[in-house]
Order: structure tokens, then sequence, then C-alpha cells
């Protein structure tokens, strides 16, 4: 089979949109070219150090690539694509030089071009994300290992966003809660709270696509006893009180509007953590959360990312 590579350069705070409109339209496998993996410190405690090529990345802003099966509609698809980045502009969304190119690639070279760019990462004091086909051998006793395959996934696990939120996630959750994720996507932080001791979990997606890939990571981590997805709309519906731990890695603007929804489904005292977040959107999302009836707990940094740690009053 023929795949297409497109390539989007734009800007770190347009890749999880932009990811999730290439998703939707059927790509398999998104690869991020950060030229801030050249020059940022790895301390040994958090993954090996790998020998990286600078001509892989740009010289400004991000590249992200994904592929498509060659066909008949192909063209269409990819206009749509263009479509629907130009829209993030509407929700004030910086998408930066928008650049997008397209190429032709054979299934082999497809099946390698992105793998080069994961391999197993210590993520934190805990959590390691290890890619399926290696094999790895813990460190520590303690060590917890989540198994993800981004052939198929909603990206690696290692984004600066998903870090901090797994990073949150081992700050708040004790043996016996209850979490809910709001959109899911690959099913990781459901995971990641799983191992860290909750006894029900519940994952939600819109995303019809993110719903079955959550299923098979889940099922691969062997949670699935914990950890229940579905198709649904943000905390629509959701029973109010329910949760101990509310987690959401997603845009800001998406965010402030369900914070209300949090407050009612989250228990008093119990924690809604929130990332995804461009650091200049920061205050509107704290803003938000403390309108709600939130306490601001803690705010962590990465890169031009923010996570933030908030409780229930």
């Amino acid at each position: 089979m023929k795949w297409s590579e497109i390539s989007i350069h734009t800007t770190n705070e347009a890749i999880e949109p932009i990811s999730h409109i290439l998703h939707e339209a059927g790509a398999s496998g998104v690869v991020i070219e950060d030229p801030f993996e050249l020059t940022k410190e790895r301390e040994d405690q958090f993954g090996e150090i790998y020998q990286l090529n600078p001509d892989d990345y740009p010289v400004e802003g991000v590249i992200v690539k994904a592929y498509l099966p060659v066909n008949s509609f192909l063209g269409e698809t990819v206009e749509a694509i263009k479509e629907s980045i130009n829209n993030l502009i509407l929700y004030d969304i910086d998408v930066g030089l928008n650049t997008v190119t397209i190429s032709e690639v054979n299934e082999e070279e497809w099946a390698t071009a992105w793998k080069k760019y994961y391999n197993p990462v210590k993520i934190s004091n805990r959590f390691t994300i290890v890619p399926t086909w290696e094999i790895y051998e813990p460190v520590s006793s303690d060590e917890l290992i989540i198994e993800l395959d981004p052939g198929m996934a909603f990206g690696t696990g290692t984004h600066p966003t998903t870090v901090m939120c797994i990073q949150a996630l081992e700050r708040t959750v004790k043996q016996g809660d209850k979490v809910i994720d709001v959109g899911t996507g690959s099913g990781v932080l459901s995971i990641a709270a799983a191992m860290l001791g909750a006894k029900e979990i519940q994952a939600f997606d819109l995303d019809e696509v993110a719903v079955t890939q959550a299923k098979l990571n889940i099922k691969l981590n062997k949670v699935s006893n914990i950890v229940t997805v579905s198709q649904n709309n943000l905390l629509d519906n959701v029973e109010g009180g329910a949760a101990d731990v509310i987690v959401a890695n997603i845009l800001a603007e998406v965010i402030v509007r369900f914070t209300d929804d949090a407050a009612r489904v989250v228990k008093p005292g119990g924690f809604f953590i929130t990332s995804g977040i461009i650091q200049p959107k920061k205050d509107l999302v704290k803003e938000a959360l403390i309108a709600s009836g939130f306490e601001i707990v803690e705010t962590i940094l990465m890169e031009d990312w923010v996570a933030i740690i908030s409780k229930r009053l």
C-alpha cells in the first residue's frame, strides 16, 4: 500500500488540535519534530539519551507529520485538513507558518518513519512509557511501565501536557479513588491512574476512534477491570459528587467551558487536574476554575505548557 505523508509547519500551541484533526481525518501515526529536543537537558533518571539529527528538525516552530492512505479521496481529505487547521484561528489558536506539504511513501517506509522518534522514556519518578515492540527491563522495583503503540494511538504519551498530567496524578491519586478522565485519547492517563491504585476509572472521549484505541491500550496494560471507556461529550450526564479526581488534557478553550460541571461532579476536597494549556492562557483557565469554586493548589510548567492542580472547596 502507498501512504501519503502530510507535514504541517506550525507552533507548539497548535500541536494538540492539529493532531486531533489529523486523527479524525484517518491518519495512522503522528510524529512531532520539535527543535527543543535538540537542546533540552536530559537527566539520566528521565530516560536514555538518543543521538538526534538536527536536519530532522525545523529552525523554528514545530513540524507535525502524519500518514494517510493514498486513495481516490486523498485530495478532498487534505483540503478538509487544511480548512480545519485554518479554522483554529477562530479559537484564538496561533497556527504559525501553517505550511502544508505532501509526499508519498511506501508501507515499509511508513512503518519505520515514526519509530525512530519513539524509545522508552522515563517521564516521572515512577512511570516509564515503553513502545510495544521494545524489550525494557525496569530500573527499580517500584517503576510503573505503560505500554503504548503510537502507530495507532493519539501520540506517544511523552508530550509535555501528558507528562505533567501523569506527574499530577502521582501527587493526587490515592488507593481506592474514583477517577474521571475527560478527553482520554489513547487512554494513557486512565492507565496511569489505575496503576496508582484508583479502584474505578471512567474514561470519556467524543471521538469514537479514540474510544476504540483507548480500549485497546487499556486491555494491553491489563487494567480493563478498573477502567471503563465510553463516548461522551465532556462531563455531560455524569453523576454529581462522583469523583475523587478529574483529569482533562485538552485545550484551554474547552476546559473553561466545563469547569462548572467539574465542580458538580468532583467531591468536596477532590482534585481537578487540567492540562493542554499554553502559557499565555493559564490565567484564563485559573479564573474559570476559581469562579467555579476551585482553589489553585499547584501550577506545573514544562516548555510552553502549563498544568494546573485545583481542589474543590
